[in-house]
């Protein structure tokens, strides 16, 4: 008969393991590992030596504040031949002797979390389990290594901002192995309702990644719980930070880890979203962040966005339905065995409070798949990521008289959709996964599923009065620029015409601001086949004070038809471009040796620039901190801010250097250099 192994100690292997399980960038002091695949740990015994079938030995695994073998979050097991992938099993792979190696493999469907494991009778182990994109038995399993250094391992991103026409890459520090995340992004699971009411239910649940990505959708803002980032979306940020001053998702997610979960302020749409990939790659699930431009915001679900300007062609705010400037959500990987086949890979989840889903501000998983073939039963949210990228909007003038009319303008939702490849800092367009080329018959057949009448409807505009906006090419903030509105007359008749053409400043959720520049032409006459351009100067001195910090003014150009008495609408955002900001490197980049950067902005501004700050920040580069540099002095105009950095690098591999600058007229200005570090 066998006997019971005595075991006087253990050890954890954890930077083997670790190593192994590709999560040593947590650190190796305690066991984070991946499910369905093994991992070992050494026992020492006190006496005896390890016999093959002669020696016992009884595990115990749990998980959760109520473990039971019917949730699957706790198993007993005892030692056998073979690992078993499919279930929690225990096998001895060294050679009998009074040192034991043991290995361990959890079934690639368990609940991640923490884990404890009980050693016969006397060894306690606590562990970390997470998802395993690495292992074919996982339903977050992606079959490539490149995307999975970018979509699990990669800390660093892009985030595309600006307008569809100037797209603006914007960098970003993940930080998901950063010290303290994991726990963190645990702890964000411990603190959602649904464990709050039924924790054994929600440990359980946890073995979803569908499951959790609804979870965390619901937990990254604290609309409905104690959840991490509170949105803002007014020029008043008191009591918090703007959401453009953030560089990373390392500094939100401590400030709520231990300021006891109260909400940080603030967050919109990208911070949102990218504290939720953070989240998202630490426990294990492949995640991007992508933005959809002209994004429809459709709160009465009819696809349909209303839009009504008075008579000088400048929005009113009539309806809540809003076209976003650009929307940031994110894309998780996974099967969905919940719903019929064909709908696996990328799934959408936005994490910015919009509308309520189930009585909870979360939206998604939904399949791209899905939206792409207007399948909107399929769980979750279909309708409204459905409208974000196919609503028609509509647009109405509103007299001064209380009559409305519609007009005619040509607004497209759903513009360059766009995410960081995979390897490199370009930008990857990916608007096809999401909707079919426009008008081919596959889109039509999608509307019909989607009942979606209004676009099926649609008839081509009358090709009479033609009006488009354009714009120079150096629209840099500091300097005075024209844009143009451009008439063609495609009538056999002469037209007269009143054209208001104006400019308002604007923040890219399409709140507008102040005026920026305006010109009413009573009498603009056009012979058959005739086109004319009309010039607006954009003054520096007019527009500089009314701008927010997205950098963005809407120009909105209406014509109206004496004649016929139609109205024409012409809509455009530009980006103003802030001045690039230098990064020089002094020294050659060794793990934990010192390095300095030389970070270089020129002042493009016709006025002197006060109070400039440089922040730096970058994974495995600043030690998880925030380096802050500020100048003494005011910087001239044509005059170069420059400070030198100092930080030490922990870990070889590509890393991202990202920098903020920030004075009284120039404000979160980002740029970032990618660093190689060497062993």
């Amino acid at each position: 008969h066998s006997f019971s192994l005595d075991i006087a100690r253990w050890d954890l292997e954890c930077e083997f393991n670790n190593t192994d399980h590709r999560t040593e960038l947590n650190g190796v002091e305690r066991l984070i590992v991946r499910r369905g695949q093994s991992f070992t740990i050494n026992l020492h015994l006190r006496s005896g030596v390890y016999q093959p079938g002669g020696s016992a030995l009884d595990l115990t695994v749990e998980t959760g504040p109520q473990p039971s073998d019917q949730y699957g979050t706790q198993a007993s097991f005892g030692l056998t031949d073979q690992i078993d992938t499919s279930r929690w099993s225990a096998a001895i792979t060294s050679p009998p002797g009074n040192m034991v190696s043991l290995s361990i493999c959890s079934p690639p469907d368990a609940p991640i979390g923490r884990w404890r494991l009980t050693l016969g009778q006397g060894g306690r182990v606590d562990f970390v389990l997470l998802y395993n994109p690495w292992c074919t038995g996982d339903v977050v399993y992606m079959d490539s290594e490149e995307k999975l250094r970018e979509y699990i391992l990669a800390q660093d991103g892009i985030i595309y901002r600006g307008g569809w026409k100037y797209p603006i890459p914007t960098p970003w520090n993940y930080g998901q192995f950063e010290d303290g995340i994991l726990n963190a992004c645990l702890r964000i699971l411990d603190m959602n309702p649904k464990c709050l009411r039924n924790p054994g239910k929600d440990a359980s649940g946890r073995r979803n990644p569908i499951y959790v990505s609804r979870v965390l959708s619901a937990m990254v803002n604290c609309n409905d719980d104690k959840g991490v980032l509170q949105g803002r979306w007014t020029d008043d940020y008191d009591g918090g930070v703007s959401p453009l001053s953030w560089k990373g998702s390392v500094e939100i997610l401590r400030n709520w880890d231990t300021n006891a979960c109260q909400p940080v302020r603030f967050g919109q749409c990208w911070v949102f979203a990218a504290v939720a990939c953070s989240v998202s790659r630490a426990l294990g699930i492949p995640c991007r962040l992508v933005t959809n431009y002209n994004s429809a915001h459709d709160t009465n679900s009819n696809l349909v966005i209303e839009r009504y300007v008075d008579e000088n062609g400048q929005l009113v705010q009539k309806s809540r339905d809003m076209i976003w400037n650009y929307h940031c959500w994110v894309e998780n990987w996974m099967t969905r065995p919940d719903l019929k086949p064909g709908f696996d890979g990328w799934q959408v989840m936005d994490p910015t409070p919009q509308e309520k889903s189930e009585g909870v501000y979360c939206c998604g998983p939904i399949p791209l798949k899905a939206i792409k073939e207007g399948e909107l039963t399929d769980k979750y949210d279909a309708p409204f990521v459905f409208a974000e990228v196919n609503a028609d909007v509509h647009t109405f003038m509103k007299r001064k008289d209380g009559s409305t009319k519609k007009i005619i303008s040509s607004v497209h939702v759903g513009l360059k959709i766009s995410t960081k490849s995979v390897g490199s800092d370009r930008r990857e367009d990916i608007t096809h996964l999401y909707k079919y080329p426009e008008g081919s018959d596959e889109e039509r057949e999608a509307f019909t599923k989607a009942n979606h009448q209004n676009k099926l409807l649609q008839q081509q505009d009358n090709a009479g009065l033609l009006i488009v906006i354009k714009v120079s090419t150096e629209m840099r903030k500091g300097c005075d620029f024209d844009v143009f509105a451009v008439i063609t007359n495609n009538t056999p008749n002469e037209k007269k015409c009143r054209l208001v053409f104006g400019s308002r400043a604007v923040s890219y959720n399409g709140i507008l601001g102040e005026n920026c520049g305006f010109k009413d032409l009573l009498n603009v006459q056009l012979a058959p086949g005739e086109e004319k351009r009309v010039a607006l100067r954009m003054n520096y001195s007019k527009y500089a004070e009314n701008l927010t910090e997205d950098n963005l003014i809407r120009l909105a150009a209406l014509l109206l038809d004496y004649g016929t008495q139609e109205a024409y609408l012409a809509v455009r955002n530009v980006v103003l471009v802030n001045p690039e900001i230098k990064v020089r490197i002094l020294g050659e980049p060794k793990e934990n040796r010192k390095l300095a950067a030389e970070i270089t902005l020129q002042n493009p501004l016709p006025v002197p620039l006060q109070n400039c700050c440089f922040t730096v920040e970058g994974s495995n580069l600043t030690g998880g901190q925030v380096v802050t540099e500020r100048l003494n002095s005011t910087v001239e105009p044509g005059q170069d801010a420059k400070v030198k950095i100092y930080f030490t690098p922990t870990h070889s591999g590509l890393r991202k250097l990202v920098v903020d600058f920030d004075s009284n007229k120039l404000c979160h200005v980002k740029g970032y250099r990618n660093v190689i570090i060497g062993k």
